[in-house]
């Protein structure tokens, strides 16, 4: 089993009245990738600032490497970071600007200038060691960036969400660069991003941050596909939720009907079934059973590029609306017209509140 690289144990953090972190426990394996995601304000970057010891926690500890680094100032803890701002220094050479981590920490051995090579080396910026910062592209600055964050090897390395201010098509692009290069040094990474497509992408797990707390820590596909609670599922566009009831003889129900599901559901306390707009399906002829089916008429029709979102209002639940998406090559029916509806059983997920 791999040893603990990072331990946040029951950490919280106030600003005034305000709770920014509440109770939040996380631990994280040497080597490993989590990402904190989550919304605007729900604290995920506060929670990154502690660990690098920008802000101190109102209670808990934070542990790096076995160390409680909770009290301690940042230049005292064993961590590389990558800011939102990158924050490279504009009158050094991108040599110095890297080398400046192993200066500051009393690293500046006979060796430093064939670290700072090695380092620019794995990000592939050799030969840039005497260019200046704004003489460089935005994903060069990237990499100057987290070539100094890794030179000196630390125990843990923290991305401040280092991508938000490139365009979409270098964002992809870096986002796979640098997955692959913190595998292959082996980095233990905390990544705070609002970005899911990053978050899936890049992680082993991704920890869904809402309000301060934690609220699901998990491999991409199961946060994606088997999201813990309503607040989950709405993040990562698990949009149609439905309360789910229990009858007498143990068969499950909602709104729209009976709910045949492929997973045993016994032990699962019915509370709400969630599936995503792209698990609706027309089912005309309606076939005798399976999953969930209704009728519902298109109240609708938006046009989003490579698909179509319909808003569905359901006969036996007027008060829903329910999203549809569908490939905008594919016949789509009339706005006003009703029509039949199937979720494949397997496409339908039991959640709690």
């Amino acid at each position: 089993m791999s040893s603990l690289a990072l331990q946040i144990d029951a950490v919280v953090k106030r600003f005034g009245a305000t709770t920014a972190v509440n109770n939040l426990s996380l631990d994280v394996t040497q080597g490993e990738f989590v990402s904190l995601l989550g919304p605007s304000g729900c604290g995920k970057t506060t929670t990154l600032r502690m660990i690098a010891g920008l802000e101190r926690p109102s209670a808990g500890t934070i542990r790096i490497a076995g160390i409680d680094v909770s009290a301690m100032p940042p230049e005292a803890r064993d961590i590389g970071m990558v800011f939102q701002s990158l924050a490279l220094f504009p009158h050094m050479t991108v040599a110095d600007n890297v080398a400046f981590g192993l200066r500051m920490r009393g690293r500046a051995t006979d060796r430093l200038a064939e670290r700072v090579r090695e380092a620019l080396d794995r990000v592939r910026l050799s030969g840039f060691e005497d260019r200046y910062p704004d003489t460089l592209s935005g994903g060069q600055q990237q990499r100057v960036a987290l070539a100094r964050a890794i030179v000196t090897s630390p125990a843990v390395l923290l991305l401040d969400e280092p991508f938000s201010a490139l365009d979409r098509s270098l964002r992809e692009a870096l986002t796979l660069e640098f997955s692959g290069l913190l595998r292959e040094i082996g980095a233990t990474t905390v990544f705070v991003t609002h970005d899911q497509e990053e978050a899936f992408a890049m992680s082993d797990r991704v920890a869904v941050i809402e309000g301060g707390r934690l609220m699901q820590c998990d491999a991409p596909a199961t946060v994606f596909g088997r999201p813990s609670c309503t607040r989950v599922a709405r993040f990562v566009g698990m949009s149609n939720l439905l309360p789910v009831t229990k009858g007498t003889d143990g068969a499950l129900r909602c709104e729209l009907g009976p709910l045949s599901l492929v997973a045993d559901a016994r032990g699962v306390p019915p509370a709400v079934v969630g599936f995503r707009p792209d698990d609706i399906r027309l089912a005309d002829p309606a076939p005798d059973s399976a999953g969930l089916q209704f009728s519902a008429r298109i109240s609708r029709c938006t046009f989003r590029g490579r698909q179509v979102q319909l808003e569905l209002t359901p006969d036996l639940a007027p008060g829903h609306s329910l999203r549809m998406l569908a490939e905008s090559g594919s016949p789509i029916p009339e706005t006003g017209v009703v029509r039949n509806f199937l979720v494949a059983p397997e496409r339908l997920h039991l959640m709690g509140e």
